[in-house]
């Protein structure tokens, strides 16, 4: 695991999207895992700048993203689908995207499916990536048992109270998702995690010991042979 503090929440978007132009650079074909969340949105906009410069062409590359909620449309204001059109899909120019069906009548067949199409496509080159107060990545909760391949789950009361701020008083808020499994982002060639703020900082303590807890997901990441971890200063020292 390579760690690299910045010095700012700035900084960690600039490296972040470093490594997301160089790994274009490298491979213009890439398949590329891609988060949501408040973390990455620096990030998104660093790559919207450098589209806009003429300094990085995604149109040969193909995304697929960790999760969607489950319980909403497609454009319903705080689905993923509409996150990712507003920050980036609609400003730069991918030759294809993909989601989760979060709002398909059978959502484990979209979760067989979606696994499907990552397998087509050759797997994921760089995958991106959060992580939620409680330790989870994608919608991996915390538990005695993960599933290997992209599955509908159920949102852990943490991460329901950490998302709330999104929804409106009287809105229904999703308790479920489908999202990536823990094998399905393991097997991504290269894994890079965004971490940011205060509120990260003591489950940033558990991702950097030399332990792994099964009640943290993150921290199976550590196996991985190619995983970085861009964090901020509040989180490093919070």
């Amino acid at each position: 695991m390579k760690i690299i503090v910045c010095e700012s929440y700035e900084e960690l978007s600039r490296k972040a999207a470093d490594i997301f132009v160089k790994q274009l650079q490298n491979k213009p074909k890439s398949v590329l895992g891609l988060a949501t969340g408040g973390t990455q949105l620096g990030m998104y906009q660093e790559l919207v700048d450098r589209y806009n410069a003429g300094e990085v062409d995604f149109s040969e590359a193909i995304s697929f993203n960790l999760d969607e909620y489950c319980q909403i449309k497609q454009d319903h204001p705080q689905s993923y689908y509409t996150y990712m059109n507003e920050n980036l899909f609609s400003k730069v120019k991918f030759k294809e995207f993909h989601l989760p069906k979060g709002d398909a009548d059978d959502l484990n067949a979209a979760a067989v499916e979606y696994e499907k199409a990552i397998e087509a496509a050759g797997g994921i080159d760089l995958q991106y990536m959060g992580i939620g107060v409680n330790g989870h990545i994608g919608f991996n909760e915390p538990s005695d048992v993960y599933m290997l391949d992209s599955n509908l789950t159920e949102l852990a009361e943490a991460t329901i109270k950490a998302n709330s701020r999104y929804f409106s008083e009287n809105e229904q808020q999703p308790t479920t998702a489908l999202t990536m499994g823990m094998g399905t982002i393991f097997r991504a060639k290269s894994l890079v995690m965004l971490v940011s703020g205060k509120s990260k900082a003591e489950v940033a303590k558990k991702l950097f010991d030399d332990k792994i807890y099964t009640d943290i997901p993150a921290t199976l990441l550590k196996l991985h042979n190619d995983f970085t971890v861009l964090i901020d200063k509040d989180a490093a020292e919070g």
